[in-house]
């Protein structure tokens, strides 16, 4: 694929597929219905500022819709474009694809992804021939996909035992200062397994719902996305509420990620409140 000059551009693990380091991720203005105009500015202004990666989820309100409005007066072999599925049964997985599919006026995903990975019993049905994983392999065999991806966000044990049970092409998980300063952060404790596997990485709540850019913490959704960016990552996924926001997220993008020492000094900054950044986690059993 064709990139312009700007922002930084990496292969997606083993896929041999280039993409921007900052991707539009489905939420922010996306995750709404009824916002038509808001959504498409906010899609045309990244994919005119040279956003390659965009993504999104069935569970997303109007997300796949706004993006089937916009995708097709761009180049298709330009982009890269991820949505997510929740159903956990095959039939089901499949009806969500095809239901994707048609939202976002494709022929094809690029990225497929089983969405938000939580519990043990999840990882445990993945071997099911009935279950939604058994679906992500024939779309991919039948083209309907290019790759398949895992996300989850609520149990790094829960997230690496998935894709050690069963072969995914990438990852999506949190990376921002509250998983630095966990024992057991997503990017100390999975990263490592998943790059083993030679498989892709994309960082999501990059700015914790936008808590990590409280005022009161002093920190800037530059630094933040810089931070991610300085992780072992191949791409970060932002959402957007308006374009200020994704030209913002661009220029941060455009500069050097975060040394090993600046990514500590705002880790220390936030330690007081790391928890309630932590808030997509699941709580520990007492």
């Amino acid at each position: 694929m064709l990139h312009p000059p700007g922002i930084p551009t990496t292969t997606l693990g083993s896929t041999g597929v280039c993409v921007t380091r900052l991707g539009l991720g489905g939420e922010g203005i996306l995750r709404t219905f009824g916002c038509e105009d808001e959504a498409h500015a906010v899609i045309e202004a990244a994919l005119a500022a040279g956003v390659t990666y965009v993504e999104s989820a069935r569970a997303y309100q109007g997300s796949e819709r706004y993006y089937g409005s916009v995708l097709p007066r761009w180049r298709r072999d330009r982009l890269f474009i991820a949505s997510k599925a929740h159903d956990r049964s095959r039939r089901g997985a499949r009806a969500m694809l095809e239901t994707t599919l048609t939202a976002m006026g494709l022929e094809y995903l690029d990225l497929w992804q089983f969405h938000d990975i939580r519990e043990w019993s999840e990882v445990a049905e993945l071997d099911d021939p009935n279950g939604a994983y058994a679906a992500f392999v024939e779309a991919k065999e039948q083209g309907l996909v290019r790759f398949i991806g895992v996300t989850g966000h609520a149990d790094p044990g829960v997230l690496r035992g998935a894709f050690e049970r069963v072969r995914f092409d990438t990852v999506l998980l949190p990376v921002n200062p509250a998983e630095g300063l966990s024992a057991d952060g997503f990017e100390r404790s999975v990263i490592p397994a998943a790059r083993a596997r030679g498989m892709g990485v994309v960082g999501m709540k990059v700015l914790a719902r936008g808590l990590l850019v409280h005022p009161r913490l002093g920190v800037s959704a530059e630094e933040a996305i810089r931070y991610a960016l300085g992780a072992d990552v191949d791409a970060i996924v932002v959402g957007c509420d308006d374009v200020a926001q994704v030209e913002a997220n661009v220029a941060a993008a455009c500069l050097d990620p975060l040394t090993a020492d600046e990514r500590r000094r705002i880790e220390e900054r936030i330690r007081p409140v790391a928890t309630r950044l932590s808030y997509y986690r699941r709580p520990p059993v007492a």
